[in-house]
């Protein structure tokens, strides 16, 4: 018998999708998880009432994650994922050839384990990969004591509240900074700012008082509902945005990378952003900047 289980997140409405078989349920040590088949969206998860996945749209999310910041790179080595227990980013990344390893910081085991029983599809053998290091610990508490230094910075986390709140602060985006090499990129997921233009203001005031360019980005996440969903790219170094679409494409093939959402005129595109977008992120900068410099 199948069930219906809706998205709780949104104070106004519910996007729901069926159960035809919930294959894994639980209440972990620090939040609700659980993994249902669609006849639809393939395999989904959801976390503490969340839509977090599905294995029908996942190369979205997680190829515009991982390639926006190493694509414009000449030869990234060292790449620090925080969350992104299921291993999507983490294969993505992987596919960089020049990648020595990839830090990948989990605050839940049981996030990883029943991501690769449940959808090993997504991120299974990227685990398997030596290359890989995995660290289960809170995502604050590393990057607050973390010595080593990274190319890029990659934060996939659910959205601001529960133990992924502490994710979206100043002191977390700060800690960040510091860890990333000369011209490193830090990127991390802003939600729908249709439905929620204030987790994307609040994100880029924040970026824009410890980093010189902040340059959010969207994409078309089918299952995120309610609009274009927002990515944030920060850098003190703005080279890596100023790649032009034939260096990115030159780069694409000598790297003999296979995608199926990101292409260089994507990569592209995805900084120009609608109007109403645009006007929230420009106020958040001017604010942030204010904040750095200790204007009023």
């Amino acid at each position: 018998m199948s069930r219906w289980i809706a998205e709780t997140f949104h104070a106004d409405w519910q996007p729901t999708m069926r159960a035809d078989e919930v294959v894994h349920e639980v209440k972990t040590e620090h939040q609700h998880l659980v993994i249902f088949k669609n006849k639809t969206w393939g395999t989904v998860l959801i976390l503490d009432g969340i839509f977090q996945l599905t294995t029908r749209d996942e190369f979205i999310y997680h190829e515009m994650m991982a390639h926006v910041p190493l694509m414009a790179m000449k030869q990234p080595k060292h790449v620090l994922i925080i969350g992104g227990g299921d291993g999507g980013i983490l294969r993505e990344v992987l596919k960089h050839p020049s990648i020595e390893q990839a830090t990948l910081v989990e605050i839940d085991q049981e996030v990883i384990d029943t991501s690769i029983k449940y959808f090993p599809e997504v991120g299974a053998s990227a685990y398997k990969d030596p290359r890989t290091n995995v660290v289960i610990t809170d995502g604050i508490k590393f990057v607050a004591e973390c010595a080593d230094r990274f190319d890029a910075v990659i934060v996939d986390s659910s959205e601001p509240v529960g133990p992924s709140a502490v994710l979206h602060s100043k002191r977390f985006f700060a800690a960040c900074q510091k860890l990333l090499k000369p011209g490193g990129v830090f990127v991390t997921q802003n939600g729908v700012p249709f439905q929620h233009s204030g987790h994307l203001a609040k994100t880029t005031q924040f970026l824009a008082a410890v980093h010189k360019h902040v340059a959010p980005y969207v994409c078309t996440q089918p299952c995120y509902f309610g609009g274009e969903f927002a990515l944030n790219w920060a850098s003190d170094n703005q080279v890596t945005l100023q790649i032009d679409e034939a260096s990115l494409a030159r780069r694409a093939r000598s790297r003999k990378i296979e995608t199926r959402y990101w292409t260089p005129a994507v990569h592209k595109g995805a900084f120009a952003l609608p109007r109403y977008v645009q006007d929230v992120v420009d106020k958040a900068v001017a604010k942030g900047r204010k904040k750095a410099t200790g204007k009023k």
